[in-house]
């Protein structure tokens, strides 16, 4: 984990956001609609919940949707340049480990290659390229009562390799 960084000059000082906001969706563009289809619901198995033309919405659980891709922009497109500025990557939370060990699997059936797998303390990670290549982290979160803490209290995540085979023994089914 990286150190924090200090800011060249203070940051506005407002109240903090309340507590139950949560991040609803991420909207994509894509090159190819029917190949990130393929790739989230295909591989990672999302539901497609509804189209317009250019674009799809999916979702897990019935939700309406957690993912919108889109060509608007961007149909036939290339990927940015490394050096430039955009989404890093989007973070899926599954809701357990063996969720997880078959998103993996699923992962690994398809032939795909990670970018990198870790354990942070609070959470186990996967790491990889979507077809457009924005990345996407697929993680769980361990019980809060199980994150590591330093002597004062505060949260004390690391980056350390994650054992695939152990992860894939939790997988069920």
């Amino acid at each position: 984990m990286n150190k924090p960084v200090t800011l060249e000059k203070p940051s506005p000082q407002f109240p903090t956001i309340d507590d139950g906001v949560r991040i609803g969706h991420v909207h994509l563009k894509v090159a190819d609609l029917q190949r990130s289809l393929d790739f989230y619901c295909g591989v990672l198995g999302f539901t497609l919940t509804t189209t317009y033309p250019g674009a799809a919405f999916i979702s897990a659980g019935g939700y309406h949707h957690h993912i919108g891709l889109n060509t608007w922009e961007s149909k036939g497109g290339h990927p940015p340049p490394p050096g430039t500025t955009g989404l890093f990557h989007t973070a899926i939370l599954y809701p357990t480990r063996p969720a997880l060990a078959d998103a993996l699997h699923r992962v690994i059936e398809a032939g795909l290659q990670l970018d990198g797998a870790s354990d942070h303390g609070v959470s186990e990670a996967l790491y990889l390229r979507d077809p457009d290549e924005n990345g996407v982290e697929l993680y769980w979160d361990r019980p809060k009562e199980q994150w590591p803490h330093q002597p004062d209290g505060s949260l004390s995540m690391f980056t350390r390799r994650l054992d695939l085979e152990d992860l894939l023994r939790q997988r069920e089914g």
